[in-house]
């Protein structure tokens, strides 16, 4: 027998190139990448944002390209591979980039963002542990630093990136939980939310779901979601939040007073001075869900509509909506860093308190995940890239498109426009010569007509009518975040609108006759 020490060493059966951390691996694969994406974008993209056809014919055609869902003994290689992925993605996908892709806050990625993104994949490092990706938590602790300079925050606030806005918002509504309970003398974290008696979250009537669904996932119930009314520009009245505060009984614990920085719909923002003042006097936490608005902090024109989010406890912003990154991108970002101290927790193959206290710890104790990949990387090369003014800029190109679309929406006596651009979304609806009682009907089977043909990707909605006792009206909706459109783009796409709806109209007064 061959004794230990004279062991061959093993030899692997791969090369170096098998791996991305390899040079000429990433190079090799994103080369074969690039053109698998131009070879299927030439043959195969549609004409429009969308492939055209019913849902049920696109999903057919894109699983039958994938070929059987079975695991192949033999694998085709990495350019087989890429390819076919590719026409998938391209031929039966959306296509962000084009300039009647305006449906939803969903931007078309910024290259640079995407480049940074896979090398980050690339790297694969995680924020829990310093020793999972001491560079990773270099970036993201710089990239927080920005964040909170921006909005003001002061030189005790801290942030953590987060999988999407719901999940920011869960967290900030988390840490408002746990400082309500602290204010009751009220472990949380042992005790449990039960201990917390008649807990009330204020919000707009207009605010994201997520925040019901926050608060059922925390344990408080939807119930504990109290919609304050709003004013005609669709922003929450702070008279209406004061006397719901002030009518509070003793066995309810306002937990937190969460604020709109620009509402999906319409882009509103929350009139922040007044409702932080409001909290304040009431010693509760104040959240600003400003997912969409605080992209507005990069213009110079638009950034004076934040006024106040610096007094804010927590804020949920998305980078990937008016900051043009791959999702997910979002962050938490607090007033206090000792905000996260319920999160802190000790686990003996993490963060050792031994390690911890000679510099060896990471951001476990900022976050509800524990392997966490750096997303911050693509953000800071935005950044980097672009500065505060070249991203200024786009956020004005989108908000002057925004506002075009809305001249252009009034001055077609066909369309109606319902709610103006406040940064960059317009929302209208088609009206034509139809009778009222049709008009639900004609603009969801308008924007149903736009989705086969595949010409145009646009929103839609229900906005309440003003006036007591009024229903609610099935509208549409431009969401503009393409900042290479052109004005000529969006004259062409309503004009497009305008060919559907007296399409659809004609069809319905055929149908009714």
């Amino acid at each position: 027998m061959t004794p230990l020490t004279q062991a061959r060493p093993l030899l692997s059966p791969f090369p170096p190139s098998l791996l991305a951390g390899s040079r000429d691996g990433l190079a090799e694969v994103l080369a074969t990448l690039a053109e698998a994406i131009d070879t299927a974008s030439t043959a195969h993209r549609p004409a429009g944002p969308l492939p055209a056809g019913t849902p049920a014919e696109v999903l057919a055609a894109a699983t039958e390209a994938l070929g059987a869902a079975e695991l192949p003994a033999e694998g085709l290689g990495a350019k087989a591979a890429l390819q076919r992925l590719a026409t998938v993605l391209v031929e039966h996908g959306i296509d962000l980039s084009h300039p009647r892709a305006a449906a939803h806050l969903q931007p078309p990625p910024l290259a640079v963002a995407v480049a940074a993104d896979a090398l980050a994949s690339a790297g694969n490092a995680s924020l829990d542990t310093y020793d999972s990706g001491p560079s990773a938590i270099a970036v993201e602790r710089w990239l927080i630093g920005v964040l909170t300079r921006l909005a003001g925050l002061g030189e005790r606030a801290d942030g953590v990136l987060t999988p999407g806005g719901s999940l920011s918002n869960l967290m900030g509504l988390l840490l408002a939980r746990d400082a309500a309970s602290f204010r009751r003398g009220i472990n949380a974290r042992e005790q449990g939310v039960a201990a917390l008696p008649g807990p009330v979250v204020f919000c707009s009537e207009l605010a994201h779901f997520s925040t019901h669904r926050a608060c059922a996932a925390l344990g408080l119930g939807e119930a504990a979601v109290f919609p304050v009314p709003v004013d005609e520009r669709r922003r929450m009245r702070p008279d209406a939040l004061a006397a719901a505060l002030d009518a509070l009984g003793p066995d309810r614990t306002p937990v937190a007073v969460v604020a709109t920085a620009g509402t999906t719909d319409f882009g509103s923002i929350d009139p922040l001075p007044e409702i932080a003042e409001i909290a304040s006097g009431h010693g509760i936490w104040m959240h600003v869900d400003a997912a969409y608005g605080f992209g507005a902090l990069f213009s110079e024109r638009l950034a004076g509509r934040l006024a106040g989010l610096e007094l804010a406890d927590s804020v949920t912003l998305d980078l990937h909506k008016l900051g043009w990154q791959p999702a997910a991108t979002s962050v938490l970002l607090v007033s206090d860093t000792t905000a996260f101290t319920s999160l802190d927790r000790e686990v003996a193959y993490l963060n050792p308190v031994d390690d911890a206290e000679a510099g060896y710890d990471g951001l476990l104790g900022r976050s509800l995940q524990t392997t966490r990949r750096p997303d911050a990387v693509k953000a800071a090369a935005t950044l980097l890239t672009y500065g505060r003014t070249g991203l200024g800029r786009m956020v004005d190109t989108c908000h002057e498109l925004a506002r075009h679309a809305e001249r252009r929406i009034l001055a077609e006596p066909e369309l109606e426009l319902v709610a103006p651009a406040e940064l960059t979304t317009v929302v209208f609806r088609y009206r034509g010569n139809a009778r009222p009682a049709v008009l639900g009907e004609l603009n969801g089977a308008l924007r149903r007509r736009l989705l086969e043909s595949g010409t145009a990707l646009i929103g839609r909605t229900e906005v309440k009518a003003a006036g007591p006792g009024s229903r609610t009206r099935v509208c549409l909706k431009f969401t503009l975040l393409n900042p290479t459109a052109t004005a000529d783009d969006i004259d062409g796409l309503v004009d497009t609108v305008l060919d559907a709806g007296r399409t659809c109209e004609r069809l319905i007064e055929e149908g009714a006759a």
